[in-house]
């Protein structure tokens, strides 16, 4: 006899096949959580984060405590990194440091996907004179080398943690246009786009709710490169005195004001210069897992 279906059999059966069913994102987490350079790039990521939201939990000082009777203590159990030429804890200003660095990176990565990816999206989208005008801007700036293009707009506008965000930002402009351009090419003429078209959609819903969505795994993976890319420059940037103004510690300026002190005091360059170099590296690792993660072909 044919077995009977019950409402409550109707309702397992439904669960069964929710449950067996994983959606595109949650096996991309799947892929990054077996990555193990990925896992571990993201656990110091989110470190970093924790210290940048609450520093004065991790600082045992304040970013600025000078005491004139300890200047150029080497590293010890009282000092972790040592103090620099003006008394003060490296450690607690590295710590402080990591505040303005992710802030610098995650908002001049906002401004730089937000300005570029309106950019390449519009002019893959309309193409024609519109992608060539566009793509041709992009062109001509990343002629000049990003890291020049953010120190000419940030002399041009001055010294400030605000200047050197929007310098950093624009300068990144051309390498999310080019990306988010490439994406949406490769979803613009796929059947669902075609079908909203048919219904109605107009442009702005078609770019926001049908292509960018269905290409954000390069987006994704560019914005974390960049944030990297973003930390350097500002270092870079405050190396050269046009990013973060003394006495606000900023990995960069603790470089530039240290150098002088390097052959008898190492720590106070070493410990900024080696909290760069580890930011980077955790970041470089999560970018990397994140691509190969999103990448279809690596699919099982």
């Amino acid at each position: 006899m044919p077995k009977m279906s019950t409402p409550a059999m109707a309702v397992r059966s439904k669960k069964k096949d929710r449950a067996g069913k994983s959606g595109p994102w949650r096996d991309v987490a799947r892929r990054l959580v077996k990555s193990k350079s990925a896992m571990v790039g993201l656990s110091i990521v989110l470190l970093l984060v924790l210290v940048a939201c609450f520093p004065q939990v991790f600082a045992p000082e304040g970013m600025d405590e000078q005491n004139y009777g300890r200047q150029f203590m080497p590293p010890s159990w009282q000092h972790l990194m040592g103090t620099d030429n003006l008394g003060r804890d490296i450690f607690s200003r590295v710590i402080y440091g990591a505040q303005i660095s992710i802030q610098v990176g995650l908002i001049s990565v906002g401004l730089a996907c937000a300005v570029g990816g309106l950019l390449g999206a519009l002019a893959a989208y309309y193409g024609g004179r519109a992608d060539n005008l566009i793509m041709r801007t992009m062109d001509v700036m990343l002629a000049i080398p990003s890291i020049l293009l953010s120190i000419s707009i940030a002399a041009a506008l001055g010294p400030g943690l605000f200047n050197m965000m929007v310098a950093i930002g624009l300068g990144n402009v051309p390498v999310y246009a080019r990306v988010v351009r490439a994406a949406i090419m490769t979803v613009k003429e796929q059947e669902f786009v075609e079908a909203s078209r048919a219904i109605g959609a107009n442009t702005g819903r078609l770019l926001l709710r049908h292509m960018l969505p269905n290409a954000m795994a390069p987006i994704i993976v560019q914005a974390t490169l960049g944030v990297a890319g973003a930390i350097l420059s500002a270092a870079g940037l405050s190396f050269l005195g046009l990013g973060i103004q003394p006495p606000t510690p900023e990995w960069g300026s603790m470089l530039s004001a240290g150098r002088q002190y390097i052959r008898d005091a190492w720590w106070i360059v070493t410990f900024p210069g080696l909290t760069i170099m580890v930011t980077i590296f955790a970041l470089n690792l999560l970018g990397d897992g994140l691509r190969d993660a999103l990448d279809p072909r690596l699919k099982r």
